[in-house]
């Protein structure tokens, strides 16, 4: 029955995304009508207006046939940086180039993505936000489920560009651009020419293959000023490629070979030239590092306190300064995943891109990232630690690291309930007022 009611609905979106890209605003006024005038014409014994549907069923008709005669030879190429920000205004430039040998004149051009219907399983597991307040007919059949998964995966405020005419050969620029609804990544299948009949209700279309790829980062809110606590730690074996500043350098001198040094620091250049053994002896390295952990652990999917959370993990990312210190940025996502910046290490907007893809991960997980940060506990000077939900697990993780002497800032992102002893709580939709206060 559910695999019968998700076919129904790809049928349906499929033949509703046909239209949108087919009819005109007058197309879908006559479209309008014209079922008005079917259904007020069923008994033709008492009524006219059966007449009044076969008219504007024809004009259709008409100029859907006459639509299908458009053509056009078009070359194009974008104009994009990688990263685009959810929530906020994205434009660039598009090419078009005219190969045909016919001039082309009031034509639109549309951005085509990769077809946004979800699959089966995805539609079957997730659940869209508020959903148990609808009823029985709604929750079971899954249509605005349906609407939902697929509004969030096509940008809005997505406007056609005019094209100006173009001869045979010429090439024309176009500013394009949309609003990404959500984080995560963008996949562009092509360009679509549409030019309206002659009657001004159905477009011909004309597909041109262009793929590519974008990366709505998350959005980020701005955060008070805030001293990261800590002192400098031992770092065994260093970080490669890292920076020289104060008494981080790593190479510090060569010297004579001692038994028991390792081989792969032997320096065979100038073993070479002496005829003796020499190695390379290095400095330990002592610098700040800090821990940002992402509690993924949600049961109601990516709400609204799940990409507060995302959101708010991509502020302290794109805030913290990690010339002077290292970042590790720790969530699960199927298994631990760390990520660190700073110091010649990853730059932060590859932090960024690892939280665009972050996805709710089960709440039990949550042992496992605990474990790995307390792993981490002898290198760390401090934790920012932001949750979604709030047990007895979670507590007792905040209250070893206390233990252990760091300065732990504990921020739980949820709608209900008070703030446990030592944590901030911030509220969906009102996270900047919740910020103001944070030091």
């Amino acid at each position: 029955m559910r695999r019968t009611i998700y076919a129904a609905l790809r049928m349906v979106g499929a033949l509703d995304q046909r239209l949108r890209e087919r009819l005109t605003l007058a197309g879908w006024l006559v479209l309008g009508a014209a079922a008005a005038a079917a259904a007020a014409g069923l008994d033709t014994n008492l009524t006219v207006t059966y007449r009044a549907f076969a008219f504007l069923a024809a004009l259709l008709a008409l100029s859907w046939f006459v639509s299908l005669f458009f053509r056009a030879r078009i070359e194009a190429s974008r104009e994009m940086p990688r990263y685009a920000t959810a929530g906020e205004p994205f434009s660039y430039r598009i090419t078009v180039a005219n190969r045909g040998a016919r001039r082309l004149a009031g034509t639109l051009v549309t951005e085509r993505f990769r077809d946004p219907r979800p699959s089966f399983d995805e539609w079957k597991r997730t659940r869209e936000p508020g959903e148990e307040q609808r009823n029985w007919f709604d929750r079971n059949v899954g249509y605005f489920r349906w609407r939902w998964l697929i509004d969030r995966r096509v940008p809005r405020d997505l406007e056609p560009a005019a094209l100006a005419p173009l001869a045979p050969g010429e090439r024309q620029s176009l500013k394009l651009g949309f609003t990404p609804r959500r984080r995560g990544r963008i996949e562009f299948s092509g360009l679509t020419l549409g030019r309206p009949d002659p009657l001004g209700l159905v477009k011909g279309l004309a597909r041109i293959p262009l793929a590519a790829r974008l990366i709505a980062l998350p959005k980020r809110y701005r955060l008070p000023e805030i001293a990261l606590p800590g002192r400098r730690k031992f770092q065994p074996g260093g970080v490669s490629l890292a920076a020289s500043v104060g008494d981080s350098e790593e190479f510090l001198a060569l010297r004579d070979y001692r038994p028991g040094d390792p081989l792969q620091r032997v320096h065979w250049k100038s073993f070479a030239r002496t005829g003796k053994p020499v190695v390379k002896e290095y400095q330990d390295e002592f610098f700040e590092r800090h821990a940002l952990v992402l509690d993924t652990g949600s049961t109601r999917g990516e709400d609204a306190a799940f990409e507060e959370a995302v959101a708010l993990a991509a502020s302290f990312v794109y805030t913290i300064d990690t010339q002077d210190c290292l970042l590790d940025l720790l969530f699960v996502g199927g298994e631990v995943r760390a990520y660190t910046a700073g110091r010649g290490q990853m730059r932060a907007e590859h932090m960024l891109e690892a939280l665009a893809g972050v996805g709710p991960s089960v709440p039990g997980e949550f042992e496992a990232l605990a474990r790995a940060v307390l792993a981490r506990r002898a290198t760390l000077a401090s934790v920012i630690a932001i949750f979604v939900s709030w047990d007895a697990g979670r507590a007792r993780f905040v209250a070893a690291l206390r233990a252990e002497g760091f300065e732990v800032r504990a921020l739980l992102v949820r709608e209900e309930g008070d703030a446990p002893p030592g944590v901030v709580q911030l509220r969906p939709g009102k996270i900047e007022q919740g910020l103001a206060g944070l030091r």
